[in-house]
């Protein structure tokens, strides 16, 4: 059995202001800093270096926005929808993703760190060039999501459904997808190497190998 992978939670004070994102417009650095800010609709903003640090956000949606170079720490995002924003090249730092709907986030070349997703949608999601250390994707689902010559340290994927997930040219070693789900995986033989698998799993990874077992 697996180590289990402790990733950190959030920071946040129990006595947040409540915002509204707007505000972020009227300040003379984007930031959003001790808040909560719920039912919030964000479509299609553009905003450069973004700083969002100790905030709440309550089903709010961020649907096809771009926060390049984004700085989170200490955020949870629950129940939210981020279809198809963009968060390339952030820094993601304690942060949790709880039943919320991640279609086509990309999160490409992005820097995560003790980030934690849970029940969400995260099909088609791009991860390619991403670091992520101690990340957890739980119940959630990934389905052709693409984490492309990814880095991925100490990552827990529990109960997922990885169908069509390209992990080309990213190294599994240590990381536990027996309890995940999936008809085909984007994988090489070399990536596999010490990655935990569950039996069934093992045999269709086998023909990778060339290999026909006998019952």
């Amino acid at each position: 059995m697996s180590k289990k992978i402790k990733i950190e939670s959030p920071k946040i004070l129990s006595d947040l202001e409540r915002a509204n994102f707007n505000d972020i417009f009227y300040k003379d650095e984007p930031e959003l800093i001790n808040c909560t800010i719920t039912n919030s609709q964000v479509d299609h903003e553009v905003i450069d270096r973004v700083v969002f640090s100790k905030v709440i956000f309550k089903n709010s949606t961020f649907i096809n926005s771009t926060f390049m170079n984004i700085d989170m720490t200490d955020v949870v995002f629950d129940n939210c929808n981020l279809s198809n924003t963009c968060f390339l090249e952030g820094i993601i730092h304690r942060v949790e993703f709880k039943d919320c709907k991640l279609l086509g986030l990309d999160l490409s070349k992005a820097n995560l760190g003790n980030v934690l997703f849970t029940n969400c949608d995260l099909n088609m999601s791009n991860l390619s060039d991403a670091r992520l250390k101690q990340v957890g994707f739980e119940n959630s689902s990934l389905r052709s999501a693409n984490f492309f010559d990814s880095t991925m340290n100490k990552v827990r994927l529990d109960r997922c459904d990885l169908n069509d997930v390209d992990f080309t040219q990213t190294p599994l070693k240590g990381i536990d997808i027996s309890t995940c789900t999936f008809e085909k995986i984007n994988v090489s033989i070399e990536s596999l190497a010490g990655c935990e698998v569950s039996p069934n799993q093992a045999i269709g990874f086998s023909r990778l190998l060339g290999i026909k077992i006998k019952e």
